[in-house]
Parts: C-alpha cells; sequence; structure tokens
C-alpha cells in the first residue's frame, strides 16, 4: 500500500510503498476513507519541542471500511463503516474499563509513533475504538469526529453551562469546536480570540457572538461579553496565552487548557492566585465523549463540516502540508488516501 512517511523534521513527507497491515487479534484493518490533518501533526514534525520518530506514518483522525477482523473482533463485520478512537490500550485495566484508554497505562496512540496511522491507505485500529457510523454520515464526518472530541472533553471538564461567560482563544479546529460545544451546552455569551478576523465568519457558524482580536484594547473582551469570561477554553497552543487566559478570566473563574503547546511557556501564579482560578488541562478524550460527538454530528453535521476547506490526495499531500504550516486560508484539510486520484 501507499503511504506518507515523516522522515524527520525540515523533510517533506515521502510518499512510498510500504506492506498492508494486517490485523492484531483485538484489531481491524480500515481502509482509510478520510483523515484530517490535525495541528499537532503540524507541530511534532517541526523539529522544535516534542517530536515525532523518524519513520513515522502520521494520522490519528480518520475514518474508513473494515476490511480485515482480528479473531477478537466479534462486533464488527467486514464491510461496516467506522470512525476510530485512535488509541490502543490494554482494555483490562482500570481506565479501560471505564471507558478512558487514553489513561491506560500501555496506550499507544495511532498514527504517532509505534502504530502506523491514517496517512495510509490502509490502517490497524482497535476494535473497541470503532464506532459504526450511521448512514447519514459521511467518511468526512466521521473524521471530524476526533478534534470534536478532543473540545467535547475540555467543554465538559469546563463545566460550560446555562448562564456561563466564555471566551475561546483560538479558531483552529479545536477552538472552532470548542466554540460548537460551548453553544451546545448553553452558554449565555461565547466570544472567540484570534490574531485576525480570516476565521470570523467560520466562528459565527459555530456558535460565537462576537470575535475579538489578540491586538485588541484591555476591555475588548469584557465589552463582548457582557462582563469577564467566567470560563476560558485556551484552544490555540501559543506560548502566552495561558497568561492571557489568566488575565481574561473572572475572579474565581476557570482557565481549561485545550492546546497543544509543546515549547516551554511560563505565566504569573500570582496573576491566578489573587483571582483564586481554578486551572485544568485536557488531554483527549473517553469513549463517552467519542459516542456523544457522533451522536451530535448524526443529527446535524452542517456546522462542523463547515471547518472542512480542502479535500486532497497523495499527489498533493507533501506540499499541501508544508503550505499549512504557515497562515493560509485553510482550516481542516481531508486526506482521502484511496480516491482515485490519490
Amino acid at each position: 500500500m501507499r503511504a506518507a512517511v515523516f522522515d524527520g523534521p525540515k523533510k517533506p513527507l515521502r510518499i512510498d510503498s510500504i506492506p498492508d497491515p494486517a490485523p492484531e487479534p483485538d484489531e481491524v484493518v480500515v481502509r482509510v476513507c478520510s483523515c484530517g490533518i490535525c495541528g499537532s501533526d503540524l507541530h511534532m514534525t517541526e523539529g522544535h519541542g516534542m517530536t515525532f520518530p523518524d519513520g513515522t506514518i502520521l494520522g490519528h483522525e480518520f475514518s474508513g471500511e473494515i476490511v480485515a477482523l482480528g479473531k477478537d473482533a466479534r462486533h464488527l463485520d467486514i464491510g461496516d463503516r467506522v470512525a476510530v478512537l485512535p488509541v490502543k490500550s490494554c482494555g483490562k485495566c482500570v481506565a479501560c474499563i471505564a471507558g478512558r484508554p487514553v489513561k491506560c497505562i500501555r496506550n499507544n496512540i495511532i498514527g504517532c509513533g509505534e502504530i502506523p496511522g491514517g496517512y495510509a491507505e490502509y490502517a490497524r485500529a482497535p476494535a473497541a475504538g470503532c464506532l459504526k457510523l450511521p448512514d447519514q454520515m459521511s467518511f468526512d464526518d466521521g473524521a471530524l469526529l476526533e478534534p470534536l472530541s478532543v473540545a467535547l472533553r475540555g467543554v465538559r471538564m469546563a463545566q460550560v453551562r446555562p448562564g456561563t461567560r466564555v471566551l475561546v482563544t483560538g479558531v483552529g479546529p479545536i477552538g472552532l469546536s470548542a466554540l460548537f460545544w460551548a453553544r451546545h451546552f448553553g452558554a449565555e455569551r461565547l466570544v472567540a480570540m484570534a490574531t485576525s478576523r480570516r476565521r470570523a465568519a467560520l466562528a459565527m457558524g459555530m456558535g460565537a457572538d462576537a470575535l475579538v482580536l489578540l491586538e485588541d484594547g484591555p476591555d475588548a473582551v469584557r465589552d463582548a461579553l457582557g462582563g469577564p469570561a467566567d470560563i476560558v477554553l485556551e484552544c490555540s497552543g501559543q506560548p502566552g496565552m495561558i497568561s492571557r487566559a489568566i488575565g481574561e478570566v473572572a475572579t474565581s473563574g476557570m482557565v481549561t487548557v485545550l492546546g497543544t503547546c509543546a515549547v516551554p511557556d511560563s505565566f504569573v501564579p500570582v496573576a491566578a492566585l489573587a483571582k483564586e482560578v481554578t486551572m485544568r488541562f485536557s488531554f483527549m478524550y473517553e469513549h463517552d465523549d467519542y459516542r456523544l460527538a457522533l451522536e451530535t454530528v448524526a443529527a446535524d453535521s452542517a456546522p462542523v463540516r463547515s471547518m472542512i476547506t480542502g479535500h486532497i490526495g497523495f499527489a498533493a499531500l507533501s506540499e499541501t502540508f508544508e503550505t499549512l504550516r504557515g497562515r493560509t486560508s485553510h482550516c481542516k484539510v481531508m486526506i482521502h488516501p484511496t480516491a482515485s486520484d490519490a
């Protein structure tokens, strides 16, 4: 099969032929139909901070059709259309039994090193992490469940509820998804913060009442929200933004960090101390987050589909991947590895 291989920082992804995967007993093999390019894929191939090992086949946001079954994958069938929760875990520990495979001490995230991911025509996937897609959901919808679940976990952790004023920093796919869920859970006022107005329409479509710029005056967020933010969801992953979140949140408010910052960052603790700010960090998701994301998208996928701004095959993958490192009009680009023009 063909796959895109990461050979190290400052090198373009290499399209190569590698052996087809075979499932382990508790796995399936999925023909990858849609795979999203994630911001963490870009960050962790730059060579600054945490970096994927050379030889990694990236891709943890994918969906597709099952083409092979391990002997223990009894609840699935060849031909099932599935979204993949991309975490291989032991399946037996307390965390796994509780539906939290990310917390398993033996977890292995697909597309992050040892297990090849969805930048390939076929990929192994844990049978326990395969969720069947309803007929009304496309493979693109299925691939969006991963970033949607990341944001859902953070919004739940922040306890967004009716009557709260919420600021979301960053309007990439995680920030946009956080806007979607904050509106879903009843935020009274919802404001996005960004470095430009390029994605203002997307932010409004996902539920924001207003968008303010990072460079706007000190009262911009308060004016847009009608008061200080009860909750700040930091989704940009940029250095300095935790400090900015502490500055924007109300006394006794909550700052929840979802953005992936892989380089050292700092803030002044007394700024949070004086406000008695609660700070939490949200990493990935649980099975219940994936299930709720699927049910919600199945009911109405139009808002979240607006994040998809491009579809590519292997021919354009390396160039597009490098383009996404800079300022671009794209939001979420979907790879279609098995498309006829790939």
